[in-house]
């Protein structure tokens, strides 16, 4: 497709918009359009109109999202064509939809009770009045309407200029979080950064807006760029972000993203990169410290093994050293520290600079890819660019004695040094971060279920906001978890989304909050757990979702985990407050924190979920998916009869333990089992049939000796 067709989504959005004018006093004439063009797309209807009974009132922005979110842009195609025919539009079908800003699945609806689309209404309207006539435009009745839109719960700025943007391309700029990395982030755009008022948070008044709105507008008029509309900033922005996650940032360093199939990994965000935070030391007491502060980088030594570029493994790193400076060493931990100088640090990283065992006396962030130095005078000839953003001494009561210390893992730690920075919080947001975008169709090609079945899973966390997925170990509820909030963020992002794991030791002070020994070992301190710091972090972005994942959820006593949060939990109580048992202070679970837990059903050892806990969340039953078209897809693509036989045998396995009165569903093989195999490894089957499957069924049936030596024979008779 040329150029000339990328922006035709915004004539054919705008249009619409003069549509959707006319059904603002008639909106239940609007509900049955909208279904009709479900039908003639033969596209699956939301569930936000299976009730027919429950839907009377609908707001313009919100459906807009029906085709502004995570879908391929073939089915957003179907959609705008039955769109075009049901509403009489003249304008082409859009084919490409680049820089079009989309809405999250689980924050689709702009309004949060129907009394709020009345607002949304009146912000449509005065909006386009303001693009149509701006010159007899009320701006004070635009300005008070934009901004009771974005008191509604669940918006705010980004996603309301989103709404205008999809309106009226040409009036109104998108302040969602890719446009605002990009124009207020580096590169071609740091004169505009610079004449810009500072960048938003949640909320901005709508004069505020219309500063950003000209001085954008005057920048793409008056300099030599190559955009000369919003449209075109907003595809370019999209574009910038899309060769960031191919290609890196423009420092040349390759963004770590997983190519490969990420079956091969476990986890998806495993190579994913994020912020770390470095302890590092300027040379020996710090004493190069302020000539590389004045020189904006930082260095390390070990300079006489040469340009680490050319090192494929700290082995070899370690060996140079070894030969060049000291046979007599190991050199095991300074090989670890060139290796991680450069490979694993990153520009948007945080460095701490420390003198000694326990002062900091610096802090920066990583703004270039590793270099080499050859006209250094000493042996300090690694460097990277860093923005030094403080200088000063604090005390630190750790001790950490390398010269450079990954300190990420040690989430106590950095904390204690970032509350020596608290002014310099909103440093580490500026940070441009590009996630590989990830969807339904990435979920569907990855995990075993249908599209119904995702469908059902993103309507149950949606009115339900916790959910859990129960099977028998090998049903792929671990591996299902996080692509599941992946998926409906829109990418693979870390930010968003943590896991715990729960067991017979996990208590409410690691959940919530308790006392523990303190750094000094003086006494006893109030520490908060994993699900408080969580809830504290998704309060303060509402606009976007944020996933607690809980592994092995029946493993841990749950009153004792829970304690007051039983009743915050509910879709229903969010927002409600209740004081905590430590601290006496307030403490709510935010409306945007989603719960997905997993839950073993085969396992006779842990006790059935709290039916108080249990009327929180929904269960979804996750089953052997052997006849799914994925994993036949999977089947068909090894070619192998010892596989083929070995599935058919475990298909009638499990029939039979399903139809066991001591066993049922529950304790039936997962298709996981047999994940990861790679054409011509057929060895493997051995392992999984003799140390993986039969130990399972001598757990299952140690009183039928019988039944153990023939599904024994039958399974090993498969693979021979």
């Amino acid at each position: 497709m040329g150029t000339e067709h990328l922006y035709d989504w915004a004539t054919f959005y705008h249009e619409f918009a003069e549509k959707l004018l006319d059904f603002h006093q008639r909106q239940g004439e609007l509900i049955e359009k909208l279904r009709e063009c479900y039908e003639r797309s033969a596209l699956a209807i939301p569930s936000l109109f299976l009730k027919k009974e429950e839907l009377s009132a609908i707001d313009p922005f919100t459906i807009y999202t029906l085709f502004n979110r995570n879908m391929t842009d073939a089915n957003r195609t179907k959609l705008l064509t039955a769109i075009q025919n049901v509403f009489a539009i003249h304008a082409e079908v859009p084919e490409a939809f680049a820089g079009v800003p989309v809405a999250m699945n689980l924050n689709a609806l702009f309004y949060d009770d129907v009394q709020d689309i009345p607002d949304l209404w009146n912000l449509f309207e005065q909006a386009w009045a303001y693009a149509v006539h701006p010159d007899t435009a009320d701006v004070d009745l635009l300005a008070d309407a934009f901004e009771r839109a974005e008191e509604i719960k669940g918006n705010g700025v980004g996603k309301v200029t989103m709404g205008l943007f999809w309106m009226a391309a040409d009036d109104f700029l998108s302040l969602d979080g890719c446009n605002l990395d990009y124009i207020y982030g580096k590169g071609s755009w740091k004169g505009l950064s610079l004449a810009l008022p500072k960048r938003p948070g949640k909320k901005l008044s709508f004069g505020d807006y219309a500063v950003i709105m000209r001085t954008v507008r005057d920048f793409l008029e008056k300099q030599e760029t190559p955009w000369n509309s919003f449209e075109e900033l907003s595809f370019s922005a999209w574009k910038h972000a899309h060769d960031f996650e191919k290609n890196g940032d423009e420092t040349g360093e390759k963004a770590q993203l997983v190519k490969e199939d990420v079956r091969d990994f476990g986890l998806p965000d495993m190579h994913v990169p994020t912020v770390r935070y470095w302890l590092y030391a300027p040379g020996r007491d710090a004493v190069k410290w302020r000539e590389y502060h004045d020189a904006g980088v930082m260095g390390i030594g070990w300079g006489q093994i040469g340009d680490l570029s050319g090192f494929s493994s700290k082995e070899e790193m370690r060996q140079a050293m070894q030969e060049k400076i000291d046979p007599s060493k190991s050199w095991t931990v300074s090989a670890l520290a060139t290796w991680q100088f450069l490979k694993e640090m990153k520009p948007g990283d945080v460095v701490f600079v420390k003198k000694g065992m326990h002062q900091i006396i610096g802090r920066g962030i990583v703004d270039g890819a590793y270099r080499y130095d050859a006209d250094a005078p000493d042996e300090y000839n690694h460097v990277r660019k860093v923005r030094w953003t403080q200088d000063g001494q604090w005390e630190l009561s750790s001790k950490v004695m390398k010269t450079l210390t990954d300190i990420t893992p040690y989430t106590g730690l950095v904390e204690q040094i970032k509350a020596l920075f608290p002014e310099e919080e909103e440093d580490e947001e500026d940070v441009i971060r590009h996630y590989p975008s990830y969807g339904k169709e990435a979920f569907l090609d990855e995990v075993y279920l249908d599209a119904a079945q995702y469908d059902t899973l993103v309507k149950l966390l949606s009115y339900k906001k916790n959910l859990i997925l129960e099977g028998a170990p090998g049903v792929g509820k671990t591996f299902a978890a996080k692509r599941l909030a992946y998926s409906i963020l829109g990418e693979i992002n870390p930010e968003h989304v943590t896991m715990v794991q729960f067991h017979q030791s996990y208590t409410y002070e690691d959940f919530i909050e308790g006392f523990r020994p303190s750094e000094t070992g003086t006494g006893f301190e109030l520490r908060k757990g994993s699900f408080y710091k969580f809830c504290r972090k998704a309060a303060d972005d509402e606009e976007h979702p944020y996933f607690f994942i809980i592994d092995e959820i029946n493993r841990g006593n749950l009153s004792k985990i829970f304690g007051e949060l039983f009743l915050l939990l509910e879709s229903d109580k969010r927002g409600t407050e209740l004081p905590l048992l430590y601290s006496d202070e307030r403490f709510t679970v935010p409306p945007n924190v989603y719960l997905i837990g997993m839950m073993n059903t085969a396992d006779r050892s842990l006790a059935l979920l709290d039916y108080a806990l249990r009327r929180c969340f929904a269960f979804f039953q996750m089953r052997p998916a052997f006849s799914s078209d994925g994993f036949r897809k999977y089947q068909q693509s090894l070619g192998s009869k010892r596989f083929d036989r070995l599935v058919d045998c475990v298909i009638a396995l499990n029939q039979e333990i399903a139809e066991d009165d001591s066993l049922g569903e529950g304790f039936c093989i997962g298709h996981s089992y047999f994940c990861g195999c790679r054409s011509g490894e057929e060895a493997r089957l051995f392992d999984v049939v003799e140390f993986e499957l039969l130990p399972l069924l001598r757990e299952y049936w140690f009183d039928q000796p019988e039944k153990i030596d023939e599904w024994s024979r039958r399974l090993r008779s498969a693979i021979s």
